[in-house]
């Protein structure tokens, strides 16, 4: 039987659902939801709500979350272990290209030991952006490398960690984001570069197109697209990603609140989906009263069709990507990784 549900990747605004939440997402069906630093305080208690989560949508649902260590990890110490940050595997590939493999599969295996114990089965990791000069610190240490061979090879190990401990990766943010000046959480950033030189942008994600999911940028380049951003354009879409860079899975948007992009949420939704996303992402990270996170999630679920065709397709592809986990030693494969990358200068 062909899954039904909203294509929609919702949120929930704390550390249990609401009466609210729970007859809300019981009628919207979404596909998946992502936690954030609010829902997320200690394992019993993430375990407690993911079950609530399966129980309301009537399914066991994908969970995601953005857990790429350094500076963006939702899951903190000391409650969870802390893991290096992007460019700390980068240094260490720039040495020794084989230990660099290495400790980043380790970390993202460590990684999804931790999130498959508490029903987290997908990571919005890792992160391909090219780092350029002058781009802005929102990506900085969180790029794995500066070079496009480098972070093809370490995104792939980051990859196969996080599948091979039952936990889906997204790659991000496609086509780029190490060009742009400025952050798209808080503006549209354009990025003027040609097209040429945007081939070594798109490098490291047609590497690993075959990845299950994408999380599009919310960036103008306007080459291409003349202000528009990618998550909003056919163009980048349809010729770039879906053409150029070949990528064939599961494309979401970045989270549909940042200010990057205009107009009203619903008006929003409508654009993606225009524009060929097949997932529409709400996280609200930065809200925190319950009932403006509960409205703004009717507006997109409303303005939200049901999964069909090849987003259907895609979507249950990407299900099908979270597998159950491999066997496993945490405590030896820890200590190989502090050996690798000592804690020191490694973690944000």
């Amino acid at each position: 039987m062909s899954l039904s549900a909203n294509a929609s990747i919702l949120t929930v605004s704390g550390l249990c659902l609401t009466a609210g939440e729970r007859s809300f997402l019981a009628d919207a069906r979404p596909w998946g939801m992502i936690l954030m630093g609010r829902s997320l305080q200690s394992r019993s208690q993430v375990r407690a709500l993911v079950e609530e989560i399966w129980s309301a949508i009537g399914r066991e649902c994908l969970v995601f979350i953005d857990q790429e260590g350094g500076r963006v990890a939702r899951l903190k110490p000391p409650e969870w272990p802390a893991f290096p940050k992007g460019c700390a595997y980068g240094a260490l590939h720039a040495r020794d290209p084989g230990a660099g493999r290495e400790a980043i599969y380790l970390a993202h295996r460590l990684m999804a030991h931790e999130l498959y114990e508490i029903g987290i089965r997908a990571d919005c990791a890792p992160v391909l952006d090219l780092p350029a000069p002058g781009g802005h610190e929102v990506i900085g240490d969180r790029a794995l490398a500066g070079q496009t061979d480098a972070i093809a090879e370490l995104g792939r190990a980051a990859l196969q960690g996080l599948a091979d401990g039952g936990v889906a990766g997204v790659i991000k943010h496609i086509p780029g984001h190490g060009r742009a000046r400025s952050d798209s959480h808080l503006e549209l950033p354009h990025v003027e570069a040609g097209l040429d030189a945007l081939e070594a942008d798109f490098a490291p994600f047609a590497a690993l197109s075959d990845a299950p999911m994408a999380m599009t940028a919310h960036i103008a380049y306007d080459s291409i697209a003349p202000g528009e951003p990618a998550t909003l354009s056919k163009t980048v879409i349809n010729d770039i990603i879906r053409t150029k860079i070949g990528f064939n899975g599961l494309l979401m948007t970045d989270d549909l609140e940042m200010k990057a992009l205009g107009g009203r949420l619903a008006e929003r939704v409508s654009g993606a989906l225009d524009a060929g996303c097949d997932m529409m992402l709400l996280a609200l990270g930065l809200l925190s009263d319950p009932g403006e996170i509960l409205a703004r999630m009717r507006e997109t679920a409303a303005a939200t069709p049901d999964l069909s065709g090849e987003a259907l397709e895609r979507a249950e592809r990407a299900d099908a990507a979270a597998r159950p986990p491999r066997a496993f030693d945490p405590a030896a494969a820890r200590e190989r990784l502090d050996e690798l990358i000592p804690a020191t200068g490694a973690l944000a």
